[in-house]
């Protein structure tokens, strides 16, 4: 990663998951940072979004670890588990089922970025990035379905964007983006591949996430990109 310098720290937050291992196998591999920290359920300290404590305490943690951020990378979010998978049809809407939604994919992230984004230096880029969904584009759903995992989504784009316009006042180089993954074999899309549609593994997905993060710039901060880095509509 060119354009984050070489050293410093960088945090990925979902470890666990397929898409948050490639991503930390990936930056560990590059020899860019200084040193690489892993924040999951299972992490020690542990990370859970639905513990707002429990972010507060890996974050502190990083703080502790010595190299400046220079990146943090969000892997988490929730499509379907147990009981609950996405919505086909307005009739299928469950009120916990939405509120755990937005519990993962908006207010989680809204936390990580009220806790993370103060400690990212003020000069020279660095980058705040978490994994949105193209279904939670407004302007380019055609299909409808899946109310609460759209919705959710496009709630986290929000935050994002207003995150973005705050952290500019105090770190003008700094970036904090919405980034769409593609379909990706793990076991959040799991069972929801349609026929014809491309499927990567995480680590072809980590590889091209990570050179779209390499490729932003401070006047990009605040914007929803896709795997190849081409803007998705709001």
């Amino acid at each position: 990663m060119r354009s984050l310098g070489n050293g410093g720290l960088a945090i990925v937050i979902g470890s666990s998951g397929g898409i948050g291992s490639a991503v930390s196998r990936a930056l560990a591999d590059s020899g860019s940072f200084e040193e690489v920290m892993d924040f999951s359920r299972s992490s020690e300290p542990a990370l859970d979004l639905l513990d707002e404590a429990s972010i507060e305490r890996a974050a502190q943690a990083a703080k502790a670890a010595g190299p400046e951020i220079r990146l943090v990378f969000d892997a988490t979010g929730f499509l379907h588990g147990g009981s609950f998978g996405p919505e086909k049809s307005l009739s299928a809407i469950e009120p916990g089922h939405m509120a755990h939604a937005f519990a993962i994919n908006a207010a989680g992230p809204a936390l990580l970025m009220k806790h993370f984004l103060p400690l990212l230096p003020r000069t020279g880029k660095s980058v705040f990035a978490t994994l949105s969904a193209r279904v939670g584009s407004i302007g380019d759903n055609g299909l409808g379905g899946w109310y609460s995992y759209r919705a959710s989504k496009a709630a986290l784009n929000q935050f994002v964007h207003s995150a973005a316009i705050e952290l500019k006042r105090r770190a003008p180089e700094a970036v904090c983006v919405a980034l769409h993954p593609g379909t990706v074999d793990t076991g959040l899309s799991g069972g929801f591949a349609k026929q014809g549609l491309e499927v990567r593994q995480p680590a072809e997905a980590a590889a091209l996430l990570i050179d779209v993060i390499d490729g932003l710039s401070a006047d990009q901060s605040g914007g929803f990109f896709d795997y190849g880095g081409a803007p998705v509509p709001w």
